[in-house]
């Protein structure tokens, strides 16, 4: 089998559950060495245990991603450990509560925009450096479609989707001329747990499960991948392949 993401270094946010856990998972699976940052350290732990058959290099950063300043400590640390990384993945993300929006408690909005948007614009902003250091930098950054098509009552997380799209299109465009590739990954319907928050009455069997989306993850990672700037929707990139 030929593992398409051998000898890359990707550091992927929220690997603990959901899209990220397989995300995890998949990119072990094809080779990759992971830099894996989340909040808990024994779910982390849990995972490297898991991640452990497939013999890749993983190292753990427990780390609460709204302590920005730590965003920076963590890039100095690695580049001063590796030099440099062929990719990272934004996949952390939050719902928030959906509601009408002149009800949205102002403490769950600066959450959403914190965690959605603030916190990705941090890691561009921190590993830039160590992405244009590796021969084939890629940045992955995980978007919605209600950032494109609005649906009322989902005010916070909607809009920050929205603001995600546009940060990473421009960090795209300033990107030209390296070697660096930018793009977003719209992964569609997928059983997580954030979608079942979103529909309690949905049947969960209805809707594809994280490891269908995969493909299109390991595409936009790879030093294949030349798309920059790009919202790539996985369904249509698995119906494709």
């Amino acid at each position: 089998m030929v593992k398409k993401l051998e000898r890359r270094r990707i550091l992927i946010t929220g690997p603990t559950r959901g899209i990220g856990r397989v995300l995890a998972e998949r990119f072990a699976k094809e080779g990759a060495s992971l830099v894996l940052v989340g909040r808990g350290t024994e779910k982390l732990e849990a995972l490297d245990d898991a991640l452990s058959i497939y013999q890749t290099e993983t190292l753990l950063v427990p780390l609460d991603l709204r302590k920005m300043d730590a965003i920076d400590e963590m890039a100095h640390a690695l580049a001063t450990r590796y030099g440099a990384l062929d990719g990272i993945v934004g996949n952390a993300g939050v719902l928030g509560s959906l509601g009408p929006i002149v009800h949205q408690e102002a403490k769950v909005w600066d959450e959403v925009m914190e965690v959605n948007v603030t916190v990705n614009w941090r890691l561009m902003r921190a590993f830039d450096p160590l992405l244009k250091a590796a021969p084939a930098g890629r940045a992955i950054f995980v978007t919605s479609g209600v950032a494109r098509a609005p649906h009322p009552y989902w005010n916070a997380y909607s809009i920050s989707k929205v603001a995600l799209e546009r940060l990473v299109m421009l960090y795209a465009m300033e990107s030209e001329g390296t070697s660096v590739r930018v793009n977003l990954l719209d992964p569609g319907v997928v059983r997580t747990d954030m979608r079942a928050k979103a529909f309690p009455g949905e049947d969960p069997l209805s809707v594809a499960t994280p490891e269908e989306i995969m493909d299109a993850f390991v595409y936009l990672a790879s030093a294949q991948c030349q798309e920059n700037g790009q919202i790539i929707s996985a369904p249509q990139f698995r119906l494709s392949a």
